[in-house]
């Protein structure tokens, strides 16, 4: 079986592109193809795969006009040559399931989720503060990409779904089923903390939606020392709300970010997503997550045993959350057991079994309907 992977663009490293290290590990040899790749934004590990990219590439300052040349990605991805492949498995929050698998091969798209800046466009603007005349600007672009985006997805034989939350947006959307599948964490490679932590921590990329600024806001309110790792477009304003208990440290390593988890007393997950795999790292360490109460940390954080939820998303409701919490009432060993469920090999074996149940339906002239 000769395998294609498909990724939006590789030009930064978050949560999407771990699941494409593990779907790639399950298909070592298959090319990964992708609008944009740079290079200095991605692991080391990276440079050794065979990544295939799109004539985006090319053009000027490809990684900071990225988001300018929005209306040319769906010709970028509908330009690569997939014949000779019979599984195509596209990764996938935007353009990446547009490609066009040739005729007989199997397209299984792993949803990270509809893209956000197509289907919740008044929050995603507001939160890029882009301004009334550059909104004007976008709407008609938008409104074709919508269009594309509905058409597309009839190309794409089985949807895989990274939540519950993803699987609901994927039926509104494009009235598809789906199978979900969790994003994977490798908890063998996080240690157990021990004893009592030392600061809250919060981050990732340091981008508006993020709303990291909800968890600045608190800690500086209770005058609670927070940790705040990663970087991104909005630091310059986050660092403008911190008080003096607040510290920025930037983009880290793999090993400096397990530090991190290791040494705080919770992780604070403000946002709302679709998944979200950094609770999952601060669990494996046994480290609960005080989570905003909606999207895929629902899904993951057990409130009382592995962390605890607020609502509404809102300084006053974290602030209270934070005010009550006690390190005491939660057990690093049993946390992680907890994280244990989304290992690396059972998503890996959810991925061969729906890979074999998609092509056993596609021989017999079947349509395969997710679970």
């Amino acid at each position: 079986m000769r395998v294609a992977l498909v990724h939006d663009y590789l030009n930064q490293y978050g949560g999407a592109e771990r699941v494409l290290e593990v779907l790639h590990t399950l298909y070592p040899d298959a090319p990964v193809y992708t609008s944009l790749y740079d290079r200095r934004a991605m692991p080391e590990t990276f440079r050794r795969w065979d990544i295939r990219t799109s004539f985006l590439q090319r053009l000027p300052r490809r990684v900071a006009l990225a988001r300018l040349y929005l209306a040319w990605y769906p010709r970028a991805f509908e330009s690569f040559d997939l014949r000779g492949y019979d599984l195509i498995l596209s990764s996938s929050s935007a353009f990446a399931k547009g490609v066009i698998p040739p005729v007989g091969a199997i397209h299984i798209c792993y949803c990270h989720n509809p893209a956000r800046f197509l289907w919740d466009t008044a929050s995603y603007l507001e939160y890029e503060a882009l301004g009334r005349p550059a909104a004007c600007l976008l709407a008609g672009t938008l409104h074709r990409l919508r269009l594309w985006d509905v058409a597309v997805n009839l190309r794409v034989d089985a949807f895989i779904a990274n939540s519950r939350t993803v699987a609901a947006r994927i039926a509104r959307y494009y009235r598809r089923e789906s199978t979900v599948i969790h994003p994977p964490v490798e908890v063998s490679s996080f240690p157990l903390a021990e004893g009592k932590g030392q600061y809250f921590l919060a981050g990732g990329r340091l981008v508006p939606h993020k709303r990291l600024d909800i968890a600045i806001a608190a800690c500086t309110r209770l005058k609670l020392p927070l940790v705040v790792f990663g970087q991104g477009r909005d630091r310059a304003r986050l660092e403008r709300l911190a008080g003096p208990t607040v510290r920025f440290v930037g983009r880290v390593s793999e090993e400096e970010l397990r530090r991190l988890y290791l040494d705080c007393r919770a992780l604070l997950f403000p946002g709302e997503e679709d998944f979200g795999l950094a609770p999952l790292e601060a669990m494996a360490c046994g480290r609960p997550v005080i989570a905003y109460g909606a999207g895929g940390a629902l899904e993951t954080v057990v409130a009382g045993r592995t962390g605890l939820l607020f609502t509404p998303q809102e300084e006053e409701a974290l602030a209270e959350v934070l005010a009550a919490f006690r390190d005491g009432d939660f057990n690093p060993a049993e946390i992680r057991r907890h994280a244990e469920q989304f290992d690396v090999p059972h998503f890996q074996e959810k991925i061969r079994d729906l890979v074999q149940k998609v092509r056993g339906s596609a021989s017999v002239g079947g349509t395969y309907v997710g679970l």
